[in-house]
Formats: C-alpha cells, sequence, structure tokens
C-alpha cells in the first residue's frame, strides 16, 4: 500500500489545483449511503443490440465510455468499492457489450453502464450501439468519458466529445451532461503531470464547451485518488445528493 504522505509528496498541489472545478457534496451522507454498502451491487444485464437494451426499474443511470485500455474497469471497480466486480484485461476490447450494474441493495439508487472502448481497437457497431443508448435511453442523466492521463486526447476522442456536446447543446443540457475522467495519473512523472493535465483539460474544452471539467483520478494502487470525487458527481448527476462546486484555478 502507498502512503498517502508518498501521493501527496508526488502529487502536489498540481493535482489539487488544476483540477478546475471539485465537487464536495454539501451532505456527504447522500455519498456514503449510495456508495455505503459495496457487496451489493450486481451484475444486471448485457446488451450488444439496441433491442437488448433492457428495461429496468426506471433507476437513473450514467453510462461511462473512453478508449480501449484506458482504465475503465479498474476505475469503476474502485468507485463500486469492488476488486473484480467488473473483469480487468490488459488486453484491449475486453468490454463488448454494455454492461448494467446496480447500485446498492434492491431496489437499487442508481445503475452504473459501462461501454465498450471505441478508436482504433473499437467496433462500428459497439459506436452504433452507445449512439442508440444515449440518444434514447430516458433513465440517462450523465456520459463520462474517460482520457489516460499520459495519452491525452486524439482525434476519435475529440469527434466523440464533439458529438456529445451538440446532443447537449441541443437539449439544452435537459437530456444529459457529459463530464470527463482523466485516468492513470499515476503513470506520469513528477514534472509531467501539471502540463499534461492542463493540456488534457484545454483540449476537452476546445471539443466540447459543455463538458463539465474532468475529475483527476488514479485507481490502480491505493490509497486511490479522485474515487470519492466521482462518487460525488455520479449521486449528483443521478438527483441523489446537492453539490456545491467549488472552483479552483492553477497558480
Amino acid at each position: 500500500m502507498i502512503p498517502r504522505s508518498v501521493i501527496e509528496s508526488r502529487w502536489p498541489n498540481a493535482l489539487r489545483n488544476l483540477q478546475a472545478v471539485r465537487r464536495h457534496a454539501s451532505s456527504s451522507a447522500s455519498t456514503s449511503k449510495v456508495f455505503s454498502d459495496p457487496k451489493s451491487a450486481e451484475f444486471l444485464a448485457a446488451a450488444g443490440l439496441p433491442t437488448s437494451i433492457p428495461r429496468l426499474n426506471g433507476l437513473p443511470e450514467v453510462i461511462v465510455t473512453g478508449r480501449a485500455n484506458v482504465g475503465k474497469s479498474t476505475l469503476l471497480n474502485a468507485v463500486l468499492g469492488r476488486r473484480n466486480l467488473l473483469h480487468t484485461s490488459k488486453k484491449p476490447g475486453r468490454t463488448q457489450t454494455l454492461n448494467f450494474y446496480r447500485v446498492g441493495p434492491p431496489p437499487g439508487h442508481l445503475v452504473l453502464v459501462d461501454a465498450p472502448g471505441y478508436g482504433s481497437r473499437g467496433r462500428p457497431e459497439w459506436g452504433e450501439l452507445f449512439d442508440y443508448y444515449v440518444q434514447n435511453r430516458a433513465e440517462l442523466r450523465r456520459v463520462y468519458i474517460l482520457f489516460h492521463a499520459k495519452h491525452g486526447l486524439n482525434e476519435v476522442d475529440r469527434m466523440m466529445l464533439g458529438s456529445l456536446d451538440h446532443q447537449c447543446q441541443m437539449s439544452g443540457g435537459l437530456k444529459f451532461t457529459v463530464q470527463g475522467i482523466i485516468t492513470k495519473v499515476d503513470t506520469l512523472r513528477d514534472n509531467e503531470v501539471s502540463k499534461a493535465i492542463k493540456s488534457i483539460q484545454k483540449d476537452i474544452f476546445e471539443a466540447a464547451p459543455t463538458c463539465l471539467p474532468p475529475i483527476i483520478t488514479s485507481a490502480l494502487e491505493q490509497p486511490h485518488y479522485g474515487v470519492e470525487q466521482v462518487r460525488q458527481s455520479i449521486v449528483e448527476a443521478c438527483g441523489l445528493g446537492k453539490a456545491e462546486m467549488k472552483v479552483f484555478r492553477p497558480p
């Protein structure tokens, strides 16, 4: 286990100050309640075709996507407080369906949807399935799109952000919102953190002005960083707790 002091020394104020928006729940009890029972999180269904997307019980949903091998499964296991509810693999493209997970004991608090990765190792049918879900799912509250801290954004990321941004603007943000999550920040050297995060933030905003500022995370080793902020964001997006927005600007 990596001591907290080591994390703080590796990522000094860069991680805290460069996160343009940090969400603090006005009632931490809301977040604690939703994610208080990790063992109760349960896989509900998988959908490989639009026609197989399940009709659940109307719980609010969030969906998580990103390029293949961006660390999506590792992050979501950390958010759910589980080690292997979602299968992790070093081989990209492991997730090939929309996978639905209930958060909380029955009937649950919300549903987390794990989407297949996109990009050069994705498949056209996966993109069509994702698009159909986003455009038609009434329960959808927020789309989270993940970016590898070391790799930044590529053209496919920008296209995905642009498409989601357009849909947000068309609905006035009433249908769903979009938020970025920067993963694997622990893969950066100390002197790379500030520049890399600033660059990713700039690229996200240029591609998608409506995208909420990204949450910075590290979920591979303990102690996790940013996982609680992801939980707070999910709770707020699903209308299960209020959040206070505090803006921190880089020095």
